[in-house]
């Protein structure tokens, strides 16, 4: 059985992050989303409530499991019996940022393979910054999440949608 595990800090969980998995549910048989804690990144939305949206924004996909973690990323991989991530990127400016991230983690697990998909073009801009950008500013995000997602980010930015 092929497993592959997006990870990411999901902060929030985007039209493109959904992009991204639906079109790995296809690739693989199972599609783990590893949500990072990521405090130094100080999120949003705490980690159960990313955790949360993401169940309910992926639940069509019955070969998708949501998970939050707290450790690095090859012993989470480790932990799950995987060997496969699945990384966007959205532009070549991602590219970079990536590779080294791809071969941080060959250094450390050389077993481990990185993967990368590009989303779909009409989502290609869309990054979960951005997004948070504008809902905290009380901008409408319905075009670019889950509206679960926007509901969670009116509320946690307190304003109406």
């Amino acid at each position: 059985m092929s497993l592959v595990v997006y990870p990411g800090t999901f902060d929030p969980i985007t039209n493109g992050h959904a992009d991204l998995i639906s079109r790995a549910t296809r690739i693989f048989d199972r599609v783990l989303v590893a949500i990072a804690a990521s405090p130094k990144k100080q999120p949003a939305l705490s980690l159960s409530q990313r955790v949360a949206l993401a169940q309910e924004v992926l639940a069509e996909h019955a070969n998708v499991e949501v998970i939050g973690f707290d450790c690095l990323l090859t012993e989470f991989l480790k932990q799950q019996q995987a060997n496969i991530i699945l990384r966007g990127l959205r532009a070549v400016s991602d590219f970079e940022y990536e590779l080294q991230l791809a071969n941080l983690n060959r250094a450390m697990a050389p077993q481990v393979e990185s993967l990368f998909l590009t989303p779909s073009e009409h989502l290609s801009f869309i990054s979960s910054t951005l997004v948070r950008e504008v809902a905290s500013l009380g901008g409408d995000v319905h075009k670019f999440v889950h509206p679960s997602v926007a509901r969670a980010l009116s509320e946690h930015f307190g304003y109406t949608s």
